[in-house]
């Protein structure tokens, strides 16, 4: 590797880098549905979440903010995130057994605001 390149190179990792941290140097990562799991795996780890996982599902409900796109994946992803949010710092992972995994892109859309806590 040319020593240009190689500067480039560094050079774009350290950019990757700093834009995918906040100010106090952690990374920011949501929990959202994995598209290629099956609807029956989604819909059970979504029933889960929104009942002995104690996610917040009330913002996924008819003529709520996250109602919209009415979807199993959309639905999942918020409902995941919610108790990804709530309960990573004691325990919780992004998993709901392969279900769903984690982004550094903010899932956020149309007026529905997926939480990130610190």
């Amino acid at each position: 590797m040319t020593t240009s390149l190689m500067r480039l190179s560094l050079t774009l990792l350290l950019i990757m880098l700093v834009t995918s941290e906040i100010s106090d140097g952690e990374f920011q990562e949501w929990c959202i549905a994995d598209e290629q799991s099956l609807d029956e795996d989604l819909q059970a780890a979504l029933d889960w979440a929104c009942g002995k996982g104690g996610s917040d599902c009330s913002k996924i409900q008819f003529n709520q903010s996250c109602y919209i796109p009415n979807t199993l994946i959309d639905h999942a992803s918020y409902a995941f995130n919610n108790y990804f949010q709530k309960f990573k710092h004691n325990g919780g992972s992004c998993y709901f057994k392969g279900a769903a995994i984690t982004t550094e892109v903010d899932p956020s859309s149309r007026g529905c605001q997926f939480e990130y806590l610190p």
